[in-house]
C-alpha cells in the first residue's frame, strides 16, 4: 500500500469510528506526547471524539504538562476497547503496554510511525521512515481528514518535530522538515515558548543530576565511543525530577570526537535503559535492534536486564571499535 492510499484509508477508518483511544510508547519522548495530543485536537477539529492513553500508570512527564490538552490523558485500565486505536510512534505494539490489550481488542488498529522497524501486522500503517517524526505525519493526517490545524495543534506537533530532531540538530532534519516546521508556526506555534519550555525549564536538582552524568563521561572502543550513567539514588539526592533525565544523553553527544554515545539509566527495578545517539555515519539503531530495542541510525534506545555493567558488556562490543 502507498503512503498516500494509508493516509486515505485512516481517514476513512476514522471518519466512521464511534469511538478512538490513542496510544504512544512506554517512557513517553516529546513525539509520543505531542503526536497523540496533536491527533487528539485535529480528530476533535473533524468532529471526532477521542482520548489520549497513558502506556503505564506513571503520570506524564512533567516536561511536556504545557502543551494544550496534557491533562487530558486517561489510565488504560479506565478505558473500554474503542472501534479504533490509534498507535503512534510504536513501532511494536507491546510498547503500548497498558494499553496493548486496548489496542489489540479495538476493532481497527491504526498505526501511525517512522521507524525503520515498525511490525504493523493487520494495522492500518501509515509508515514512513523517512519522516523527521511522527508528528509530521499526524500534521500530514489532519489535510486527508480536511482539517486546518488550529493553534493547539500546531503547539504539540511542533514540540513532537522540535524534539525528535534534536532541536532541529539530528540527521533526519531535511528542507521538508523544515517547511513542515514552518507551516505549525503559520498556524499558531510558537518556537521560542515551546523551546523554553522544554529545554529552558530545568530545576536546580536537573542541573545538579547533569553535572553527575558530565563528571562520569567515559572513553571507551579506542576513543570511538563514550558513555555515561545515572541512577535511581542520584534522582533522590539532587532532587531531579524523574523526567528531568530524559536529555541528559544530548549533552553526552555533544562531546567531540567521538562516533557514538549513549547512556545508561540504571533503574532500582533490577533493569538500565539505554539511550544511544550516533555521530557521523555511525548506526546505533541495529545495536538496539540486536539487543531487543529499536529507533533509527541516530537515536534509539533499549531496556536491558541487570545494572551498569551488564549494559556495557551488552552495548560496546555492538557500537564502532567494539569488535576491532
Amino acid at each position: 500500500m502507498t503512503l498516500p492510499d494509508a493516509f486515505s484509508q485512516a481517514a476513512r477508518a476514522l471518519r466512521e469510528a464511534d469511538s478512538v483511544l490513542i496510544g504512544a510508547h512506554v517512557d513517553p519522548d516529546g513525539d509520543a506526547v505531542g503526536s497523540a495530543l496533536g491527533l487528539m485536537f485535529v480528530l476533535e477539529s473533524a468532529g471526532i471524539d477521542s482520548a489520549p492513553v497513558l502506556p503505564t500508570n506513571d503520570p506524564l512527564p512533567s516536561t511536556y504538562a504545557f502543551l494544550p490538552g496534557a491533562d487530558r490523558f486517561i489510565l488504560a485500565q479506565d478505558a473500554a476497547a474503542p472501534d479504533v486505536f490509534v498507535a503512534l510512534d510504536s513501532p511494536d505494539p507491546r510498547r503500548l503496554v497498558l494499553a496493548e490489550p486496548l489496542a489489540r481488542a479495538a476493532r481497527t488498529l491504526i498505526m501511525i510511525d517512522h521507524h525503520p522497524d515498525a511490525t504493523p501486522g493487520d494495522a492500518i500503517a501509515v509508515l514512513d521512515p523517512e519522516a523527521a517524526a511522527t508528528g509530521c505525519l499526524v500534521w500530514e493526517l489532519a489535510r486527508h481528514l480536511g482539517v486546518e490545524p488550529d493553534s493547539r495543534t500546531a503547539t504539540c506537533l511542533y514540540a513532537a518535530l522540535l524534539t525528535d530532531t534534536g532541536r532541529f540538530s539530528y540527521s533526519n532534519t531535511s528542507a521538508k522538515t523544515f517547511r513542515v516546521a514552518a507551516e505549525m508556526v503559520a498556524a499558531g506555534a510558537v518556537p521560542n515558548d515551546i523551546y523554553s519550555a522544554i529545554y529552558e525549564n530545568r530545576s536546580a536538582g536537573a542541573q545538579a543530576l547533569l553535572s553527575r552524568a558530565l563528571g562520569r563521561i567515559t572513553f571507551a572502543n579506542g576513543g570511538r565511543v563514550a558513555y555515561s550513567w545515572v541512577r535511581d539514588a542520584d534522582f533522590v539526592e539532587t532532587g531531579a525530577r524523574p523526567a528531568e533525565g530524559e536529555n541528559l544523553i544530548d549533552h553526552v553527544r555533544a562531546l567531540g570526537g567521538v562516533e557514538a554515545v549513549f547512556l545508561v539509566k540504571v533503574n532500582g527495578d533490577g533493569k538500565s535503559r539505554v539511550s544511544l545517539r550516533a555521530k557521523d555515519s555511525a548506526d546505533v539503531g541495529s545495536a538496539a535492534r540486536e539487543l531487543g530495542g529499536g529507533g533509527h541510525r541516530a537515536a534509539a534506545g533499549v531496556t536491558l536486564p541487570g545494572g551498569l555493567d551488564d549494559a556495557l558488556a551488552a552495548v560496546l562490543p555492538l557500537l564502532p571499535g567494539g569488535r576491532d
